[in-house]
């Protein structure tokens, strides 16, 4: 299969979806795996299940839905772990520019001495730079590899900075009290989720059991005198 038998539209969408994982890609590739994997599991129902002309269109709907939801869910990954990443690159490099580094000597060294995945996104947009982009266009580029809003915040504010002779020092030390508040934050909203998620489990697996302990002795008997 090729380009011509998918929307622009779509393949646009897929190509930024790969770019945010921080891979390169064919996105045509996905796509026909994906219809590929659909066709073979409708065909393997239809085949093997007396039901399948019921189940067959159903689970490969389902299959074909699924790929997106792994890339859905491997982005929003990624960004949990760009989010984890920023705060301690970023006060690195903030230390690294007080000792008087212009910003991409800062870049240089703080990647040098981090080794997470952010400081992997910067190795890529210096090495971009070494073959001749300026540094604030690589660092625009380097945003549309990043799902993280918060992270390209703090990305938009280092070129303004530097592009006007702002402080970057202030604006990065700013955009990290912010991306730690967010962090608190996010940890504040999974512990107040935590009772619903404990009531849940309660319904679906201790209220049974409970049951069965209280109701069992009563089951017994009545099926003893019955027997």
């Amino acid at each position: 299969m090729h380009s011509g038998i998918y929307r622009k539209k779509t393949i646009k969408k897929l190509n930024k979806k790969f770019k945010l994982l921080g891979i390169e890609t064919n996105s045509i590739k996905f796509m026909n795996y994906r219809i590929l994997s659909s066709l073979i599991i409708f065909i393997l129902f239809m085949i093997f299940s007396n039901k399948g002309y019921i189940l067959g269109p159903v689970f490969a709907i389902l299959v074909y839905i699924s790929f997106e939801c792994i890339l859905n869910y491997k982005i929003n990954k990624r960004r949990e772990l760009l989010n984890y990443d920023a705060i301690f690159y970023f006060q690195v490099l903030s230390l690294t520019l007080e000792s008087g580094k212009n910003l991409q000597g800062g870049l240089e060294l703080t990647c040098n001495g981090v080794n997470n995945s952010l400081s992997s996104e910067f190795k890529k947009t210096l090495h971009e730079v070494s073959l001749g982009k300026s540094l604030s266009d690589a660092i625009n580029d380097m945003k549309e590899r990043i799902p993280s809003e918060e992270v390209n915040t703090v990305l938009l504010n280092i070129t303004q900075s530097a592009l006007f002779g702002n402080n970057i020092i202030d604006s990065l030390n700013n955009q990290i009290d912010y991306l730690r508040d967010k962090k608190l934050l996010d940890i504040k909203g999974k512990i107040n989720k935590m009772p619903v998620k404990i009531s849940v489990i309660s319904v679906i697996f201790i209220v049974p059991i409970i049951l069965l302990i209280v109701l069992g002795p009563v089951v017994i008997n009545f099926l003893l005198n019955n027997g």
